[in-house]
């Protein structure tokens, strides 16, 4: 077997660039969607759902995406298609995004765009995969998180630099202010424009030579055997009786969604019985079922960090502007200072994850990959749990601290422990599946979260952090379990 070739630091420096365009677009969404629902008139109860579509779309379009991918080879070659087409229609959603008119075009807005950013996205971590050797892998990965803290960092910034610019950052009822409507006209730009770069300055290896580098393309064993028909009926029936129950209770209805969840995979697994084998669901079931034993152990660290994120996007806005500057009213100048304030913070986490990347490869080999990840989402449990503790928002950029260096761990060390396990003629699949693990906690926050604050914190915003950072206290506590690979750690 043939081996992947070293790649120079700009080599890999131009195939992760991209990357920084995608993150640009996720932190505008991410700082700001929740206000711009607000704007437009929803409740606090209301936003959860109304961001549900954004882990529904990754849900759906990952391993979709991963699954052509791994079959595409076109002039642009396997991955780079994906990259181009989700760059243009994310541009223009971001352009659509600030100006809707109404709440239910802000939320379809919100659909496309993170449907258009996944599709950039996936086929992103199985390009790494896909052209850099194992002793790399780790670098590509921590090279895409310091991108991703580089776009973050002037995305989340820019609102309140727009508005420190003198541009106008109040609107009247159900318009969106001036400050977020640019700073998301700006991101279209940016998005496009690296995206295109990585598209332009790279190129890919044909499939035949792919193969002739894979170690693992003929061990691999082939996709698991079909589900039984005994499992398909359980999780159904779950679903099904869970419904009944919320309907009974009379309970919030955002719990739906997840018994919508359990019921939708034991249908899926229904029809990976029925179609014929060799299609794109049978396929994409039977490698689920097939995970390698890494893959499932880092699937439980993923779930509980990527929950503990997704309730940090969520609620932040209205955690800092309820708790630290007064204002639940989306039209006040108190809640927009707020707002903008938490662009600042998400801002300083990016940063700091940006300085984290630089630092992980020396915790790395300080403490191992394990260790480096379990410190790492503990420091973050450790900010998120401060912000009950944290009455000055300027405080709160220690917060960020912790935040940053788990938020940089999370993009980079799963995939790094994992590549070693998955062999390039289905890393597409695989990391789409994989991603399974990010968006399945994200639906699960957003319909559990609104009912938790609601039950037991009288609706209180500030302890759906407070979740958050025991989440990743839990997630650090599962790396634990995922077990080590020969030579991985000396690799990374």
């Amino acid at each position: 077997m043939e081996s992947r070739p070293r790649l120079s630091f700009w080599q890999i420096w131009n195939m992760c660039f991209g990357f920084m365009g995608i993150q640009f677009g996720f932190a505008l969404q991410n700082a700001n969607v929740s206000r711009i629902f607000q704007t437009l008139g929803a409740d606090m109860e209301q936003v959860p759902g109304l961001w549900i579509a954004a882990p529904l779309t990754g849900l759906l379009v990952q391993p979709v995406v991963g699954y052509f991918s791994d079959r595409t080879w076109t002039r642009l070659g396997r991955r780079r298609p994906y990259f181009l087409a989700g760059a243009i229609l994310a541009t223009l959603a971001l352009f659509v995004m600030p100006n809707s008119p109404t709440l239910w075009i802000a939320a379809g807005t919100l659909w496309i765009l993170d449907a258009s950013i996944n599709v950039s996205m996936e086929p992103f971590r199985a390009f790494v995969g896909d052209q850099l050797p194992p002793s790399q892998r780790a670098s590509g990965y921590a090279m895409q998180s310091f991108f991703i803290g580089i776009g973050a960092i002037v995305a989340s910034l820019l609102p309140w630099l727009l508005a420190k610019a003198g541009v106008a950052n109040t609107a009247g009822p159900g318009e969106v202010p001036d400050t977020v409507r640019y700073a998301f006209y700006a991101g279209g730009v940016v998005l496009f424009g690296a995206i295109a770069w990585t598209v332009l300055r790279t190129r890919e290896y044909p499939p035949e030579v792919l193969a002739s580098f894979d170690r693992l393309a003929e061990a691999h064993a082939p996709a698991g055997p079909r589900a039984p028909v005994a499992a398909a009926t359980a999780w159904l029936v779950a679903g099904l009786a869970l419904a009944a129950l919320i309907a009974a209770r009379g309970w919030d209805r955002m719990l739906y969604v997840l018994a919508g969840m359990l019921a939708a995979y034991g249908l899926l697994l229904f029809a990976s019985r029925v179609l014929a084998p060799g299609g794109m669901v049978p396929s994409i079931v039977g490698d689920l079922r097939a995970m390698p034993r890494t893959m499932r152990r880092l699937a439980v660290v993923q779930f509980f960090s990527w929950f503990a994120l997704f309730a940090m996007w969520i609620y932040t806005t209205a955690a800092v502007a309820g708790t630290h500057y007064g204002s639940s009213d989306p039209t006040s100048a108190a809640y927009n200072e707020g707002a903008n304030w938490v662009g600042v913070l998400f801002a300083a986490y990016n940063g700091f994850a940006a300085l984290a990347a630089i630092a992980i490869p020396w915790m790395v080999r300080a403490l191992g990959l394990r260790m480096t990840h379990l410190v790492n989402l503990w420091l973050g449990a450790a900010g998120l749990l401060s912000f009950l503790l944290v009455r000055d928002p300027q405080w709160l950029l220690l917060s960020m601290v912790g935040v940053g260096f788990a938020w940089a761990s999370i993009l980079s060390l799963p995939y790094a422990m994992l590549s070693d396990s998955l062999p390039s003629t289905k890393m597409g699949v695989y990391m789409g599946i994989f991603n399974f693990f990010i968006v399945i906690p994200q639906l699960v926050a957003a319909s559990l979260l609104g009912f938790l604050l609601k039950s037991l914190f009288g609706g209180q915003p500030l302890w759906a952090l407070v979740l958050g950072g025991a989440s990743l206290l839990l997630a650090g506590l599962c790396v634990l379990a995922v077990p080590r690979i020969q030579g991985q750690e000396a690799r990374a």
